[in-house]
């Protein structure tokens, strides 16, 4: 494993992430769900953060080190991505998988209620377990997702993922995640460096690969529509407040989806991030006092 994430909090002291594990399961048998956890271990105030398809726990180094002085903040690594095992059946990288993974953990967390933030695929796992009955999603922030998931988007996305690229050196991997996340928008070279970074793994005999699972493109591939992915029912069944972020020039939630779930199930607050598509990465500081101002209103 790679060493913890560490950020300075605002009174100055060292915020250092704790790593841990939960065992979950699935028809094939148990598989272990790596997460950070920043803050105090005691706080029973949780932001739990999931990440989308092909990034990890990292991704919110910046935002846990800003909120972990409010909250006890869990991001998980999903199974098949970062530190979490891998599947035996790549068949089940799916969203009742990870729902059901995210229920473990919370158990595991022993509270009652958390606030949840999800970043894609994080934002749809969030939706899921929030629109079930007695759901222990008690605030919820969509950022870049929602009910409706273009087809275009999801044909963006099968272009690159579980391709299983190598690299040998960690110039031509910046070279790749430039390329395949430049709808981020703009970042420093030292921001572009971490997001490489975090989703690497090195080879024993040099050179590096991505941190996932390859075979989780399958099921993605095999799933594929042929038209938009329309997951309605799920958000409107959805009753906590919630914040929807979009970037200005998603090409996975567009605008009109915006609009309706502005009128229906929670009737979500909805913020426009300009000059990014998808997703926001929530690492700048802007964009981390619009999740912030939310959450702690």
């Amino acid at each position: 494993m790679r060493a913890a994430a560490q950020r300075v909090g605002a009174q100055g002291v060292s915020l250092l992430a704790r790593r841990r594990s939960v065992r979950c399961v699935s028809g094939q048998g148990l598989h272990r769900i790596a997460y950070l956890e920043w803050g105090d271990p005691g706080n029973k105030r949780v932001l739990v953060c999931v990440h989308g398809l092909t990034r990890c726990a990292r991704d919110f180094d910046a935002l846990a080190g800003a909120l972990a002085e409010h909250y006890r903040v869990v991001c998980p690594d999903v199974v098949g991505r970062g530190d979490s095992d891998w599947l035996a059946d790549p068949m089940r990288y799916v969203l009742p998988q990870y729902v059901a993974d995210a229920v473990t953990l919370i158990a595991r967390l022993d509270v009652e209620s958390v606030h949840w933030l999800g970043t894609s695929m994080g934002g749809l796992i969030g939706m899921a377990l929030a629109a079930q009955r007695d759901s222990p999603v008690a605030k919820l922030v969509l950022n870049d997702v929602g009910p409706v998931v273009t087809r275009v988007s999801l044909e963006r996305i099968a272009t690159y993922v579980g391709l299983a690229p190598t690299f040998p050196d960690l110039e031509a991997a910046e070279k790749y995640v430039r390329a395949v996340s430049a709808p981020f928008g703009p970042h420093s070279a030292a921001e572009w460096r971490f997001l490489t970074e975090v989703v690497l793994r090195p080879y024993a005999d040099g050179g590096y690969r991505m941190h996932y699972d390859p075979r989780l493109g399958e099921p993605f591939r095999a799933h594929l529509p042929d038209k938009d992915l329309e997951l309605w029912p799920l958000y409107e069944s959805v009753r906590c407040p919630t914040l929807v972020l979009r970037g200005e020039h998603s090409d996975l939630l567009t605008r009109e989806t915006c609009e309706r779930m502005a009128g229906c199930g929670p009737k979500a607050k909805l913020i426009e991030v300009a000059g990014v598509g998808h997703a926001p990465t929530l690492l700048h500081a802007d964009q981390i006092k619009l999740v912030r101002d939310f959450l702690l209103a």
